[in-house]
Formats: C-alpha cells, structure tokens, sequence
C-alpha cells in the first residue's frame, strides 16, 4: 500500500473561506468530501484527514499557519507521515494561470506564492509535485496581494466551482496512476509564464 500527503495552501478562518488564496483549501475539502471525509484532526500545525484511494492511504492537510507560513505545517507532517517527496502534492493559487485552468507540475518555482515559497525553503528543496489552481490576473493596477483575498465574482465563481471538480480528478489520477499519467490526461495547452 502506497502513502500520498495533499496539502492544499489558504488562510485558517471563516473570513478567508472563499478567497482566490484559497482555492487549495477549497480543493482538498472537495476531495475530503467526496470520500466522505473530515478535517477533525489537528497534526501539529494543520487539519488533517484520511482517505483510501484503491490501495492507497491519502493524508489530506489544510495548513493551519496563514499561507505565507505554510512550510512550517508541511515540514513537519512530511516527517511524521514519513512520506516521499515525490508522493506529496501541493495545491495552490496561480495568478500566472486563468481563471478554469490547472496545470500538474513535478517541481518547479513558487510562481510568487508565498506559501510555496516557505514550503521550498523548509523543504530545501524545489523538486516536490505541484498543482497550480488558476485564479487570474489582477484587473488593472490592482495589488496582487488584496487581490487574492478577494471572493470570486458571479461567473468566475462558476467557473472555479467546475475548475475544483477538475482539480480533485487530477489529484485522484496523480495517486493512482502516477504525476505522468495525471499531467497527460489535466495539462492542457502550455501557458505564457507556465515554467513554475
């Protein structure tokens, strides 16, 4: 039996629950309910729960730190879990991405994402699965960081609502058909910016 940890980044709190900065959150809580699942533990700073997938033994984790602080969370749930880095994968927010799409990465930058950027640092490393959750461009001359706290409007919220559905089948065909097979089957058309 395999072991897989999916982190999903956001900000702990009611407040924050439907931010763009979010939508790793948003993501491995639509997964966690899928499978009938629920984030009622605490493993040091994180919620966790389990779920089995095929043979697989899934550990998901909302870091519990605010996102800019996440790699204190997935350091330490990497150590006790004893999972391989390359069976971990990260969900987050990609302003680089539009809105309904999702890229699978094997490792990469932090795409200036804060919370990847801490989880690098505290990992020393930059070669762990990823998965990007588009969330668009800021309108104008709009500051990116008020701009991911920002609720999704009306039609970007439907689109994420489908994007989300789309995301938990990547996650599911990463742990059980491998990260090639899940970027050949979710990985459309290249993006500009998409190295990260």
């Amino acid at each position: 039996m395999s072991k897989h940890l999916i982190v999903g980044l956001g900000n702990p709190g009611r407040e924050y629950a439907y931010n763009r900065h979010n939508v790793g959150f948003m993501a491995v809580s639509r997964l966690a309910s899928k499978h009938n699942a629920a984030f009622t533990r605490r493993q040091g700073k994180a919620l966790v729960t389990s779920i089995r997938l095929d043979e697989n033994q899934v550990v998901l984790a909302k870091p519990q730190t605010y996102v800019n602080l996440s790699g204190e969370a997935v350091q330490s749930l990497v150590k006790f879990y004893d999972v391989p880095i390359e069976q971990m994968l990260v969900c987050f927010d990609d302003l680089d991405l539009p809105v309904g799409a999702i890229r699978l990465r094997p490792e990469g930058g932090s795409s200036g994402q804060n919370g990847m950027k801490s989880i690098i640092e505290r990992l020393g490393t930059q070669a762990f699965p990823r998965l990007r959750i588009g969330i668009g461009r800021p309108p104008g001359r709009m500051d990116p960081a008020a701009y991911v706290l920002q609720d999704f409007k009306d039609a970007d919220a439907e689109i994420m609502d489908l994007t989300l559905d789309k995301a938990v089948e990547a996650v599911e065909a990463f742990v059980k058909d491998g990260l090639t097979a899940a970027m050949n089957k979710f990985n459309g058309p290249a993006q500009a910016n998409d190295e990260g």
